[in-house]
Parts: structure tokens; C-alpha cells; sequence
């Protein structure tokens, strides 16, 4: 090297190789190190780019899976050192510098650009492993060298009872299968019940005021919305659980889950009283079995979509409720005018959940057109530029029984599911009510299964019979 290097050759060799490690090296005229370092940056970013576009999917995973979130934290680390080498090759090899503002400021971005990646990388990764350990269970034990047990066909609708349907199979043994199935391994469809919570200031238990059924067909994609009243009264429950005679919750559903906690010993099954009650109550009125629960309370219902800097709601009708409950048991006025509106979390909370100077049918409808706007409106970069505020909200205030070893499996249902993909059943009270008393609803329960199968077995052919429409092409509707 020449001693009448330029000043700003160290800094800038620095710079460099900080942006891509070996660029330094063959401005210094260290032309043999540089393009070895220049061969790993290839095979580096190809394999990325690869990943990225041939295995999209796949890069998601890493994200959903304690171990693999390890495995990345190591890489940055290494990854890390191994550009601060290069960078620290280029420096120590050009000449020194006179103190100066350029030589400084180039120096000071070449540290922050080496830096600040892999530490905002870090910072995602410890959250999601965070969120991922704090929300979803741990994986249930599997014997070695067996094939876990795998649920029975969804499809079979009992004429009398769903106990049948809700059981699961075992799989034969076998010695050399190790890898577990898919999630849906042996399903026509996966169904979820999402469940929200209206646990507040002022209230007494919980009351699950917002159930919706989300079944998933595996194959297609295809997503059945079932949203249920919440003052479905008498639901049919599996005939070990209980304590009345009618083989029933003598109440509103909305109610189900205070009386489980209350009564435990009623509802037996493998997970919380209160989760096998909903779960079977929910079974046996669609005769379907319910695989996992998600459940959100209000106040995190808020902070997610805080998080993600509010949703676009096209509201058809003003919507309006002069003593409207807000979160902290105080009331207040809310008034939502018609027409294209950007709501904050509370705002969108009071769309979903507003019944005064309307009814539960109305509230549903809204519930879902949110739950779908979120969706639509959350892409890639709002989710990394939000992600801590989200983590927050939902390890707060989401409860599920969907084990960590299974969220990959969810992963390959994503680029399946589309808002035009969804066809929701509206269980109101002109088209299925049988009766009432006094703080009382009573549906038809037969037909609510009858429809839903219907639905799930060919929605588009459902759709047209009982006179249905997607999702997408409903919300611009008022049935307020």
C-alpha cells in the first residue's frame, strides 16, 4: 500500500466492506482476500434469495418454531462477527486517518449500518420466541416411535348426538415414523373457535360475547365463518358433561364459560373446564368437532390494532350508542358516521361490539368484516415495523390451546385462504328462532347444523341455496 493513500481511503474501505464484506478489501487492492469474501457474500445472499422466493413458506416457519427461532439468534451472531471482520480487516489495513468530520461520520455510519441490522433482527427474534413460549403450550409428549393419534373425519353428521364425531382414532404403531403428520393429518376441515372475552371494570366472570367458528378445508382453503348468538339459549351439550338434565346449558351461551369455572367437575375433558364446555357445547350444535380455541380480551383486541396503526372500515350505516361501555366500566357517546373511516382500536372495538339501536345479528356482521379488514390491511412491513407493540398486546391479553410444535402447520394454510374464500352462515333470529321466554332465545339447532354442513360441503352451492354471499361482498351492507 502507498503511503500517499488519500485520507478518506480508511473510512471508506470501512464503509464498504461494512455494506458488503470484500468491496473494502479490492479498494485497498487486497484484490485475493476481497474476492474470497465477495464468494461467501454470493453464496450468502443467493441462498437468501433462493429461500425467499422458492421457499417463501418455508422462511415463515423460522419464525413459528422455538428451536429454529435459536437457530437464526446464532446466525445473526455469526453472521454479525463475520461482517465486523471484514470491517475490521479494511480498517486495520488502510493507512491512518487525520481526525476530521468526514473520516468521523463515515466511520459512525459504517458501525451503525454493521450494528443496528443485526440488532433490530435480535430484537424481533427475542420477542417472537417471547410471545411464542408466553401464548401457545407446549408441544403434548409423543411416545417414541409411535404416529400420534390423529382426529376422525370432520364430515360425519350424527343424526342425534356429535359424540362420535368429536372423538379421536388412534393410528396404528409403527418403529420408523418419527415426523409428526400435518395438523389437519385425517381432517376434511380444521375448526377453531375465536372467542372474545367482554372481561372488564365493573363485570362479573367472563362472558364470551363474541364466538365465531372459523373451519378451515385444508385443500382448498376454503374458510366457513359460523358466528353463534350470544343468547343462543339451551346449547346441547356431549352427554358426559353437565349437571341438568336436559342434556343441555340451561342459559345463555354467553354464559357457558362463567358456569365452567364455577362448576369444573361438570365439564371433563383434556384441557380447562371452561375451554372443553365451549368446545363441546359448539361441537355438538354444528356436529363438528372443535380442535383448538383462541381467545382475546377487550382490551387486547385494542392494543393490536393500536398496534398496527388502526383499520379501514367502510361503514354503511352510522353506527351510534349514547352510553356505550367503554374499557376502563365508564360510558360515554360514540358515534360512527357512515362512509370510508380509519378507526383506532377502541373505535373499531366499539363497531364490533355497538347493539343499541340495533340487535346481536347486526353486531355479528360487523365482527367479521373487522376481523377481515385487519386481515387485508396487515401486511409484512406492518407487522416488523409494529411487531413489539403487537407482541405485547397479545401475550397480555390471547389465550389458546394451539401447541407451539403446530403453528408450521398453520404457515402452509396462509396463501390459501383469501377474503373471497370465505362464506359465513348468519344465524338470526327471523330464520332460526323456535321459540323464546323471558331472558331466553331458542334455536333451531338441527337446521343450524344441517345449513353449516351444507356450507362446509360446498359452499359454493350453499352459498346460492340459502340465498349466502362471501364475505368480502357483504360488508359494504348495513343490517343494523
Amino acid at each position: 500500500m502507498s503511503d500517499a493513500s488519500p485520507p478518506q481511503r480508511r473510512w471508506l474501505a470501512t464503509l464498504a466492506s461494512t455494506l458488503l464484506p470484500g468491496w473494502g478489501q479490492i479498494y485497498l487492492g487486497e484484490k485475493r482476500l476481497g474476492f474470497w469474501l465477495i464468494a461467501v457474500d454470493f453464496v450468502l445472499v443467493g441462498s437468501a434469495a433462493v429461500a425467499v422466493l422458492g421457499f417463501r413458506l418455508e422462511v415463515i416457519k423460522l419464525w413459528v418454531s422455538p428451536e429454529t427461532l435459536i437457530a437464526v439468534a446464532v446466525f445473526n451472531v455469526l453472521l454479525l462477527i463475520y461482517r465486523g471482520m471484514a470491517s475490521w480487516a479494511a480498517f486495520s489495513s488502510a493507512p491512518a486517518e487525520r481526525w476530521a468530520l468526514l473520516p468521523v461520520a463515515g466511520s459512525a455510519l459504517a458501525t451503525i449500518l454493521l450494528v443496528v441490522p443485526h440488532l433490530l433482527v435480535g430484537y424481533l427474534v427475542l420477542v417472537q420466541y417471547g410471545l411464542i413460549e408466553t401464548v401457545f403450550p407446549d408441544p403434548a409428549p409423543v411416545a417414541t416411535g409411535t404416529t400420534p393419534s390423529r382426529p376422525e373425519s370432520s364430515t360425519t353428521v350424527p343424526s342425534t348426538s356429535t359424540t362420535a364425531a368429536m372423538t379421536t382414532t388412534s393410528m396404528p404403531s409403527t418403529t420408523t415414523t418419527t415426523t409428526e403428520p400435518a395438523i389437519w393429518d385425517g381432517l376434511d376441515r380444521l375448526n377453531i373457535v375465536l372467542l372474545g372475552a367482554d372481561a372488564g371494570v365493573g363485570r362479573t366472570g367472563v362472558r364470551t360475547d363474541t364466538t365465531i367458528v372459523v373451519s378451515v378445508d385444508p385443500a382448498t382453503g376454503y374458510t366457513v365463518m359460523l358466528n353463534v348468538p350470544r343468547d343462543l339459549s339451551n346449547a346441547p351439550l356431549p352427554p358426559d358433561m353437565g349437571l341438568w338434565g336436559c342434556n343441555c346449558f340451561p342459559d345463555l351461551i354467553t354464559h357457558l364459560y362463567d358456569a365452567a369455572v364455577r362448576t369444573p367437575e361438570a365439564f371433563p375433558g383434556p384441557g380447562e373446564p371452561h375451554f372443553n364446555a365451549i368446545k363441546g357445547a359448539l361441537g355438538e350444535i354444528f356436529g363438528i368437532p372443535i380442535h383448538y380455541y383462541a381467545m382475546v380480551t377487550l382490551d387486547g383486541f385494542v392494543g393490536v390494532v393500536d398496534a398496527l396503526g388502526g383499520v379501514t372500515i367502510e361503514v354503511p350505516k352510522t353506527i351510534v350508542d349514547e352510553t356505550y361501555p367503554h374499557e376502563d366500566g365508564s360510558t360515554e357517546s360514540v358515534v360512527i358516521e357512515a362512509g370510508e373511516q380509519h378507526l383506532n382500536g377502541h373505535l373499531a372495538l366499539a363497531y364490533a361490539r355497538i347493539r343499541r339501536h340495533s340487535d346481536d345479528f347486526a353486531r355479528m356482521h360487523r365482527q367479521r368484516c373487522v376481523l377481515a379488514a385487519i386481515v387485508g390491511q396487515t401486511g409484512p412491513i406492518e407487522l416488523i415495523a409494529n411487531f413489539g407493540s403487537i407482541a405485547r398486546a397479545v401475550k397480555d391479553h390471547v389465550t389458546t390451546d394451539i401447541p407451539q410444535d403446530r403453528l408450521v402447520d398453520f404457515v402452509d394454510l396462509v396463501p390459501k385462504v383469501s377474503a373471497d374464500r370465505i362464506a359465513t352462515l348468519r344465524i338470526t333470529r327471523d330464520e332460526y328462532q323456535t321459540g323464546a321466554a323471558p331472558g331466553r332465545v331458542y334455536y333451531d339447532i338441527e337446521r343450524i347444523r344441517q345449513d353449516a354442513h351444507a356450507l362446509m360441503a360446498d359452499p359454493v352451492a350453499a352459498i346460492a341455496e340459502l340465498g349466502l354471499a362471501p364475505l368480502d361482498a357483504t360488508c359494504d351492507e348495513s343490517f343494523d
